[in-house]
Protein backbone atom coordinates (compact mmCIF):
# COMPACT_ATOMS: atom_id res chain seq x y z
CA UNK A 1 0.00 0.00 0.00
CA UNK A 2 1.32 3.44 -0.96
CA UNK A 3 0.96 6.25 1.59
CA UNK A 4 0.37 9.83 0.47
CA UNK A 5 -0.94 12.78 2.45
CA UNK A 6 -1.24 16.31 1.06
CA UNK A 7 -4.00 18.37 2.77
CA UNK A 8 -5.32 21.37 0.84
CA UNK A 9 -3.74 24.01 3.07
CA UNK A 10 -0.29 22.76 2.05
CA UNK A 11 -0.80 23.97 -1.53
CA UNK A 12 -1.26 27.52 -0.24
CA UNK A 13 1.60 27.08 2.22
CA UNK A 14 3.95 26.08 -0.59
CA UNK A 15 3.08 29.17 -2.64
CA UNK A 16 3.60 31.40 0.37
CA UNK A 17 6.92 29.71 1.16
CA UNK A 18 8.12 30.34 -2.40
CA UNK A 19 7.32 34.04 -1.99
CA UNK A 20 9.05 34.27 1.38
CA UNK A 21 12.13 32.41 0.09
CA UNK A 22 12.96 35.42 -2.08
CA UNK A 23 13.52 37.50 1.08
CA UNK A 24 15.23 34.74 3.07
CA UNK A 25 18.98 34.43 3.68
CA UNK A 26 19.10 30.90 5.04
CA UNK A 27 16.73 27.96 5.30
CA UNK A 28 16.61 26.03 8.56
CA UNK A 29 15.31 22.61 7.53
CA UNK A 30 14.21 20.54 10.51
CA UNK A 31 14.48 16.79 9.91
CA UNK A 32 13.66 13.78 12.05
CA UNK A 33 17.05 12.34 13.03
CA UNK A 34 15.60 8.82 12.88
CA UNK A 35 14.77 9.18 9.16
CA UNK A 36 16.59 12.23 7.79
CA UNK A 37 16.16 11.64 4.06
CA UNK A 38 12.65 10.21 4.30
CA UNK A 39 11.68 13.36 6.23
CA UNK A 40 13.44 15.71 3.80
CA UNK A 41 10.86 17.30 1.53
CA UNK A 42 12.16 17.56 -2.09
CA UNK A 43 9.93 20.63 -2.56
CA UNK A 44 11.96 22.49 0.07
CA UNK A 45 15.19 21.61 -1.70
CA UNK A 46 13.78 22.80 -5.04
CA UNK A 47 12.60 26.11 -3.54
CA UNK A 48 15.88 26.94 -1.84
CA UNK A 49 18.07 25.88 -4.77
CA UNK A 50 15.96 27.98 -7.12
CA UNK A 51 16.85 31.01 -4.98
CA UNK A 52 20.37 29.68 -4.24
CA UNK A 53 19.84 29.75 -0.49
CA UNK A 54 22.13 27.86 1.92
CA UNK A 55 20.63 25.38 4.35
CA UNK A 56 21.16 24.47 7.99
CA UNK A 57 19.83 20.94 8.37
CA UNK A 58 18.81 20.23 11.94
CA UNK A 59 18.51 16.54 12.76
CA UNK A 60 15.98 16.96 15.54
CA UNK A 61 15.02 14.26 18.06
CA UNK A 62 18.64 13.11 18.00
CA UNK A 63 18.13 11.85 21.56
CA UNK A 64 15.73 9.23 20.11
CA UNK A 65 17.97 8.17 17.20
CA UNK A 66 20.84 5.69 16.96
CA UNK A 67 23.98 7.82 17.58
CA UNK A 68 26.11 5.93 15.04
CA UNK A 69 23.50 6.39 12.30
CA UNK A 70 23.10 10.08 13.18
CA UNK A 71 26.83 10.70 12.87
CA UNK A 72 26.82 8.97 9.49
CA UNK A 73 24.05 11.33 8.34
CA UNK A 74 25.89 14.40 9.65
CA UNK A 75 28.97 13.38 7.65
CA UNK A 76 26.77 12.69 4.60
CA UNK A 77 25.08 16.11 4.64
CA UNK A 78 28.20 18.10 5.45
CA UNK A 79 29.71 16.92 2.17
CA UNK A 80 26.93 18.67 0.23
CA UNK A 81 27.58 22.22 -1.07
CA UNK A 82 25.73 24.97 0.74
CA UNK A 83 24.66 22.65 3.55
CA UNK A 84 25.60 22.48 7.23
CA UNK A 85 24.12 19.71 9.37
CA UNK A 86 23.85 19.40 13.14
CA UNK A 87 22.12 16.95 15.46
CA UNK A 88 20.20 18.24 18.46
CA UNK A 89 16.95 18.17 20.40
CA UNK A 90 14.70 21.18 19.93
CA UNK A 91 13.36 20.55 23.45
CA UNK A 92 16.76 21.36 24.99
CA UNK A 93 17.53 25.04 25.46
CA UNK A 94 21.26 24.30 25.45
CA UNK A 95 20.85 22.88 21.94
CA UNK A 96 18.54 25.48 20.40
CA UNK A 97 20.67 28.42 21.56
CA UNK A 98 23.31 27.27 19.05
CA UNK A 99 21.03 27.69 16.03
CA UNK A 100 21.30 31.49 15.41
CA UNK A 101 25.10 31.34 15.76
CA UNK A 102 25.27 28.50 13.24
CA UNK A 103 23.11 30.49 10.81
CA UNK A 104 25.32 33.57 11.23
CA UNK A 105 28.39 31.49 10.45
CA UNK A 106 26.79 30.31 7.20
CA UNK A 107 25.38 33.70 6.12
CA UNK A 108 28.18 35.88 7.48
CA UNK A 109 27.29 38.76 5.15
CA UNK A 110 24.10 39.35 7.19
CA UNK A 111 23.34 39.88 10.87
CA UNK A 112 23.57 43.64 11.40
CA UNK A 113 20.96 46.31 12.12
CA UNK A 114 21.19 47.44 8.50
CA UNK A 115 21.14 43.91 7.11
CA UNK A 116 19.28 41.62 9.55
CA UNK A 117 19.75 37.88 9.14
CA UNK A 118 16.49 36.50 7.72
CA UNK A 119 15.93 32.83 8.60
CA UNK A 120 13.06 30.54 7.61
CA UNK A 121 12.19 27.29 9.40
CA UNK A 122 10.88 24.55 7.10
CA UNK A 123 10.18 20.82 7.27
CA UNK A 124 7.53 18.13 7.10
CA UNK A 125 4.80 18.03 9.76
CA UNK A 126 5.56 17.05 13.34
CA UNK A 127 9.36 17.20 13.19
CA UNK A 128 9.68 19.98 15.78
CA UNK A 129 9.58 23.26 13.82
CA UNK A 130 7.19 24.97 16.21
CA UNK A 131 9.11 23.68 19.23
CA UNK A 132 12.26 25.24 17.76
CA UNK A 133 10.44 28.49 17.01
CA UNK A 134 9.15 28.76 20.58
CA UNK A 135 12.60 28.03 21.99
CA UNK A 136 14.29 30.68 19.85
CA UNK A 137 11.65 33.35 20.55
CA UNK A 138 11.65 32.28 24.23
CA UNK A 139 7.89 32.18 24.51
CA UNK A 140 5.03 30.07 23.20
CA UNK A 141 3.99 31.71 19.96
CA UNK A 142 3.60 28.60 17.80
CA UNK A 143 1.11 25.83 18.55
CA UNK A 144 2.66 22.46 19.39
CA UNK A 145 0.62 19.26 19.27
CA UNK A 146 0.82 15.50 19.03
CA UNK A 147 -0.94 15.46 15.67
CA UNK A 148 0.85 16.56 12.48
CA UNK A 149 -0.06 19.78 10.63
CA UNK A 150 -0.93 21.87 13.70
CA UNK A 151 0.66 24.99 12.17
CA UNK A 152 -1.22 26.17 9.08
CA UNK A 153 0.05 29.75 8.61
CA UNK A 154 3.43 31.47 8.46
CA UNK A 155 4.58 33.42 11.50
CA UNK A 156 7.37 36.00 11.51
CA UNK A 157 9.19 37.27 14.61
CA UNK A 158 12.23 39.39 15.39
CA UNK A 159 14.79 37.62 17.56
CA UNK A 160 16.73 40.88 17.81
CA UNK A 161 17.43 44.03 15.81
CA UNK A 162 19.71 41.94 13.60
CA UNK A 163 17.75 38.67 13.25
CA UNK A 164 14.28 37.71 12.02
CA UNK A 165 12.72 34.26 11.90
CA UNK A 166 9.80 32.87 9.90
CA UNK A 167 8.06 29.65 10.93
CA UNK A 168 6.22 27.83 8.13
CA UNK A 169 3.51 25.13 8.16
CA UNK A 170 4.65 21.54 7.76
CA UNK A 171 4.91 20.74 4.06
CA UNK A 172 4.43 17.37 2.42
CA UNK A 173 4.89 16.78 -1.29
CA UNK A 174 2.06 15.60 -3.59
CA UNK A 175 3.40 12.09 -4.22
CA UNK A 176 5.80 10.08 -2.05
CA UNK A 177 7.86 8.16 -4.59
CA UNK A 178 9.18 5.43 -2.32
CA UNK A 179 6.72 3.33 -0.31
CA UNK A 180 9.21 2.85 2.52
CA UNK A 181 9.44 6.64 2.96
CA UNK A 182 5.69 6.83 3.45
CA UNK A 183 5.80 4.09 6.06
CA UNK A 184 8.73 5.65 7.90
CA UNK A 185 6.96 9.02 7.98
CA UNK A 186 3.76 7.38 9.18
CA UNK A 187 5.59 5.39 11.87
CA UNK A 188 7.15 8.63 13.10
CA UNK A 189 3.77 10.40 13.11
CA UNK A 190 4.49 12.93 10.36
CA UNK A 191 1.40 11.79 8.42
CA UNK A 192 -2.16 12.14 9.67
CA UNK A 193 -3.75 8.94 10.97
CA UNK A 194 -6.67 9.38 8.58
CA UNK A 195 -4.28 8.57 5.72
CA UNK A 196 -2.82 5.35 7.14
CA UNK A 197 -3.75 2.02 8.69
CA UNK A 198 -1.93 1.66 12.00
CA UNK A 199 -1.66 -2.12 11.71
CA UNK A 200 0.11 -1.88 8.33
CA UNK A 201 2.51 0.80 9.58
CA UNK A 202 3.25 -1.17 12.75
CA UNK A 203 3.94 -4.30 10.68
CA UNK A 204 6.45 -2.34 8.56
CA UNK A 205 8.09 -0.97 11.70
CA UNK A 206 8.19 -4.40 13.36
CA UNK A 207 9.89 -5.99 10.35
CA UNK A 208 12.49 -3.21 10.30
CA UNK A 209 13.13 -3.62 14.03
CA UNK A 210 13.51 -7.38 13.62
CA UNK A 211 16.17 -6.78 10.98
CA UNK A 212 18.12 -4.06 12.81
CA UNK A 213 17.19 -3.87 16.49
CA UNK A 214 15.83 -7.27 17.62
CA UNK A 215 17.49 -6.93 21.03
CA UNK A 216 15.45 -3.79 21.75
CA UNK A 217 12.22 -5.71 21.11
CA UNK A 218 13.36 -8.46 23.48
CA UNK A 219 14.35 -5.92 26.14
CA UNK A 220 11.08 -4.01 25.89
CA UNK A 221 8.61 -6.90 25.77
CA UNK A 222 10.53 -9.64 27.56
CA UNK A 223 9.87 -12.36 24.99
CA UNK A 224 11.96 -14.03 22.29
CA UNK A 225 11.47 -12.76 18.76
CA UNK A 226 13.15 -15.72 17.09
CA UNK A 227 11.15 -16.94 14.11
CA UNK A 228 8.71 -14.02 14.22
CA UNK A 229 7.72 -11.72 11.38
CA UNK A 230 6.15 -8.29 11.70
CA UNK A 231 2.66 -9.62 12.34
CA UNK A 232 4.07 -12.01 14.92
CA UNK A 233 5.69 -9.14 16.79
CA UNK A 234 2.38 -7.27 16.99
CA UNK A 235 0.67 -10.41 18.25
CA UNK A 236 3.45 -10.80 20.81
CA UNK A 237 2.83 -7.25 22.04
CA UNK A 238 -0.89 -7.97 22.32
CA UNK A 239 -0.26 -11.11 24.38
CA UNK A 240 2.35 -9.43 26.56
CA UNK A 241 0.12 -6.44 27.29
CA UNK A 242 -3.08 -8.45 27.60
CA UNK A 243 -4.78 -6.62 24.73
CA UNK A 244 -7.92 -8.57 23.81
CA UNK A 245 -11.26 -7.71 22.29
CA UNK A 246 -14.60 -8.95 23.49
CA UNK A 247 -14.66 -12.71 22.94
CA UNK A 248 -10.98 -13.19 23.78
CA UNK A 249 -9.26 -12.61 20.44
CA UNK A 250 -6.10 -10.50 20.35
CA UNK A 251 -6.67 -6.77 19.93
CA UNK A 252 -4.25 -6.26 17.05
CA UNK A 253 -5.24 -2.62 16.48
CA UNK A 254 -4.44 -1.66 20.06
CA UNK A 255 -1.18 -3.63 20.02
CA UNK A 256 -0.11 -1.95 16.76
CA UNK A 257 -0.67 1.49 18.25
CA UNK A 258 1.22 0.47 21.40
CA UNK A 259 4.24 -0.58 19.33
CA UNK A 260 4.15 2.68 17.36
CA UNK A 261 3.86 4.70 20.57
CA UNK A 262 6.80 2.87 22.14
CA UNK A 263 8.90 3.76 19.09
CA UNK A 264 7.72 7.37 18.88
CA UNK A 265 8.36 8.12 22.55
CA UNK A 266 11.72 6.37 22.69
CA UNK A 267 10.48 3.69 25.08
CA UNK A 268 11.94 1.04 22.74
CA UNK A 269 15.35 2.69 22.78
CA UNK A 270 17.38 4.79 20.35
CA UNK A 271 16.39 3.73 16.84
CA UNK A 272 17.16 4.99 13.34
CA UNK A 273 14.94 3.76 10.54
CA UNK A 274 17.50 4.51 7.83
CA UNK A 275 21.20 5.12 7.33
CA UNK A 276 23.06 6.56 4.33
CA UNK A 277 23.95 2.97 3.44
CA UNK A 278 20.41 1.61 3.66
CA UNK A 279 19.18 4.65 1.72
CA UNK A 280 21.66 4.00 -1.04
CA UNK A 281 20.64 0.33 -1.22
CA UNK A 282 16.95 1.26 -1.38
CA UNK A 283 17.51 3.75 -4.20
CA UNK A 284 19.64 1.24 -6.14
CA UNK A 285 16.92 -1.40 -5.81
CA UNK A 286 14.29 1.12 -6.90
CA UNK A 287 16.32 2.08 -9.98
CA UNK A 288 16.84 -1.58 -10.84
CA UNK A 289 13.09 -2.24 -10.67
CA UNK A 290 12.36 0.79 -12.85
CA UNK A 291 14.96 -0.26 -15.42
CA UNK A 292 13.64 -3.82 -15.47
CA UNK A 293 10.06 -2.61 -15.82
CA UNK A 294 11.03 -0.27 -18.64
CA UNK A 295 12.76 -3.08 -20.52
CA UNK A 296 9.72 -5.33 -20.09
CA UNK A 297 7.41 -2.57 -21.36
CA UNK A 298 9.59 -1.99 -24.43
CA UNK A 299 9.77 -5.71 -25.11
CA UNK A 300 6.01 -6.10 -24.81
CA UNK A 301 5.47 -3.13 -27.13
CA UNK A 302 7.89 -4.58 -29.68
CA UNK A 303 6.08 -7.91 -29.59
CA UNK A 304 2.73 -6.22 -30.18
CA UNK A 305 4.13 -4.24 -33.12
CA UNK A 306 5.65 -7.44 -34.59
CA UNK A 307 2.35 -9.30 -34.32
CA UNK A 308 0.54 -6.44 -36.02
Amino acid sequence: MSINWHPGHMVTARKKAAETMEKTDIVIEVLDARLPEASSNPVIKDLRLHRQRPCLKILNKADLADPAATQAWIDFYNQQPGVKAVALSCKKASDTVKVPKLCLAIASHRGTNLKPLRMMIMGVPNVGKSTLMNALVKRRIAAVGNEPAVTKNQQSHDLSDSMTLVDTPGLMWPKIEHDSDGYMLAASHSIGRNAVIDEDVAEFLANLLLARYPSLLVARYGLSVEGLDGVGVIEMVAKRRGFRVKGGDLDIEKAALALLTDYRTGALGRISLETPGSRSDMLAAHLSRKTSSSKEDKQAKAEVETNE
